[in-house]
């Protein structure tokens, strides 16, 4: 009889360690998922405010249009961009970053060369609303990247590192603008 209640109690032990294993996997696995998915909410936070800029950009392109030719690649480089971004995964929109910052440094340029246009009315609104977009993708880019570190770190410890490998996660790749914003835009015309 004693026999029989060491064994119900050593069951019973191995089945509580059983059930918090399970509770801890289950913890891990959603706290994971969680970070995923609020990565991917703020990558589409960033898509909007980078399309917001490129379609003030074009407005912009439209404005200028009229004081300085601009090449034709310029306008289907903004369509492109523009198109590209609603898909963009965190490489991309890297890329489409650094292209639309020079757009932009160069329609500045433009504006500085024609006082007139610098004091047009929707000139400027268009650059005041492109210039408070570049604050939001920065504050957005931000967030990311603090997610994508708290998920990347989750990938590089023990012990959820385990469980990342056993459901297939691959860390998150950071959004990396910093580079563009130290390098001046360059200016060609």
């Amino acid at each position: 009889m004693f026999e029989s209640i060491i064994g119900w109690i050593v069951l019973a032990v191995v089945a509580i360690v059983i059930i918090a294993l399970i509770f801890w996997f289950v913890g891990i696995y959603n706290r994971f998922y969680s970070l995923k998915n609020s990565s991917e909410a703020t990558l589409g936070q960033i898509r909007v405010a980078m399309k917001k800029r490129l379609d003030m950009i074009d407005q912009l392109l439209g404005a200028v249009k009229s004081y300085a030719k601009f090449e034709k690649e310029t306008f289907e480089s903004v369509t492109a961009m523009r198109a590209s971004v609603a898909t963009a995964g965190p490489g991309d929109l890297n890329k489409v970053e650094a292209e639309s910052r020079s757009i932009f440094g160069r329609l500045l340029a433009v504006a500085e060369n024609y006082p007139d246009l610098k004091t047009s009315q929707t000139v400027t609104s268009l650059m005041d609303s492109v210039k408070s977009l570049e604050e939001e993708i920065g504050r957005q880019r931000y967030t990311y990247n603090n997610i994508s570190q708290e998920f990347n770190t989750m990938m590089d410890t023990i012990p959820s590192n385990i469980v990342g490998h056993l459901i297939h996660l691959t860390k998150l790749e950071y959004l990396q603008f910093e580079e563009a914003i130290q390098t001046p835009p360059k200016i060609e015309f």
